[in-house]
């Protein structure tokens, strides 16, 4: 493993050698610490969230596979997981939680009438974290979900339902932003669509749009506070042949009211680019939301590693210095090996894609292109690949006083034998 005098004498070699090509990789350094990453909070307990049993539940598109021991059963023990993650991770973090992750002390309430008040332990917990949070109507897991269709469904009373579940969460979302000092981001994301071809495409459509400008017609929110964003799916788990809120949809619905849209990495084909939508996206939206996720076949939500839609998305950010026009979290989960691991697994790559982004030589790379130069512009691309970002990730970890390399892997391993180990 790494030690400190090592680490920087490998930096000092990749420093020059990334000079050479015009880098300054103290500023790449300094701006891949500062840009949060939202983690999410699913990924401790396998998205089971923390309400009362309910029986005869649809999962609603969401389902975590594995059995890992040392899920965590309660709040408290998701807390504890979280606060262990953040120790071992670089950079500056936030949480996005799930709106069934209220806690009610054991009463029953429903998603229609949560209160900011059953996230007090959340609030008190990113307080003393000094983190922000993000947050998310959960329209999935709900007996009132079961047949597939929430804010889009035919029935109006199913409908108001959700649309009240939004207004509460836009409140809670607000609740959060002035008690934390940090604009709240509220993603909203919704499992309606049919497994098999339907016969009317347009009047979901319709009815979703409908409810959504219900749930934003609320004007005691402050939007400065409470950032709504949309996501959209190209197909899930019950809804193979059809979504309401496709890709196209919610384009179209955030920029006509300016809500900002999300891009989920596993929510296309597993052929297209999404790094290449996000300048034709940011052409005429004014800001991205990002989950990192990794797709396997299907939008399964594996751990994010460093693969190439990971590197070559924020790739793209950097070469159009669209930082400041992109709000980057996580949505993946994993239950199949040690949780706490997944997180720092998928949180480092995610961070390491932006550092490799910052140490692009985009200058360079487009001054040739601009001038004709295609064969330098190929060229260097392909020398740069070879780089080696790794020492420079190592220092940056050593500034930010966590563990460089896999040297984290020793505090997982502890973390299990003192905590996980005990949880049946």
């Amino acid at each position: 493993m790494p030690t400190a005098k090592k680490i920087s004498a490998a930096y000092k070699l990749a420093q020059d050698a990334y000079a050479a090509v015009g880098v300054d990789t103290e500023k790449a350094i300094k701006r891949a610490l500062a840009l949060p990453i939202s983690l999410h909070c699913w990924q401790t307990d396998d998205v089971a969230g923390l309400e009362p049993p309910r029986e005869g539940l649809d999962g609603g598109g969401i389902m975590a596979t594995g059995g890992y021991p040392g899920r965590a059963r309660n709040g408290d023990e998701m807390r504890s997981d979280l606060s262990k993650v953040l120790s071992l991770l670089p950079g500056k973090q936030r949480l996005n939680l799930h709106a069934f992750y209220a806690e009610t002390d054991g009463k029953p309430v429903d998603r229609d009438a949560l209160q900011p008040e059953h996230f007090s332990n959340w609030v008190s917990w990113a307080r003393r974290e000094r983190i922000g949070l993000d947050f998310n109507p959960t329209y999935f897991a709900h007996p009132l979900a079961n047949a597939g269709f929430t804010l889009a469904h035919a029935d109006p009373s199913v409908r108001q339902f959700w649309i009240e579940h939004g207004k509460v969460s836009r409140r809670i979302a607000q609740h959060f932003a002035e008690k934390l000092r940090t604009p709240c981001v509220n993603n909203h994301w919704v499992p309606d669509g049919a497994k098999d071809a339907p016969a009317d495409r347009f009047a979901p459509r319709h009815r979703l749009a409908e409810s959504y400008d219900a749930i934003f017609a609320d004007e005691s929110v402050d939007t400065a506070k409470c950032i709504d964003a949309v996501e959209g799916k190209l197909f899930g788990l019950g809804s193979e042949e059809y979504v309401v809120g496709s890709q196209e949809f919610y384009s179209n619905y955030a920029l006509t009211r300016q809500k900002m849209l999300c891009l989920d990495l596993g929510h296309y084909h597993p052929t297209e680019s999404v790094a290449d939508k996000v300048s034709a996206h940011l052409e005429f939206h004014p800001k991205l939301l990002v989950h990192t996720s990794r797709p396997v076949r299907w939008d399964s939500d594996h751990v994010v590693t460093l693969d190439d839609a990971v590197r070559n998305f924020f790739l793209e950010i950097a070469r159009g210095n669209a930082w400041n026009r992109i709000t980057i979290a996580l949505d993946f989960f994993d239950a199949s090996i040690n949780r706490i691991a997944a997180y720092v697994i998928g949180t480092r790559a995610t961070r390491q894609a932006m550092l490799c982004g910052l140490l692009d030589p985009t200058a360079q790379l487009q001054a040739a292109e601009n001038e004709g130069r295609g064969h330098e512009r190929l060229a260097l691309m392909e020398y740069t690949r070879a780089l080696p970002w790794g020492a420079v990730w190592d220092e940056l970890c050593r500034r930010d006083d966590v563990p460089a390399g896999a040297d984290w892997l020793k505090e997982v391993a502890r973390y299990e034998k003192a905590v996980l180990s005990k949880r049946d």
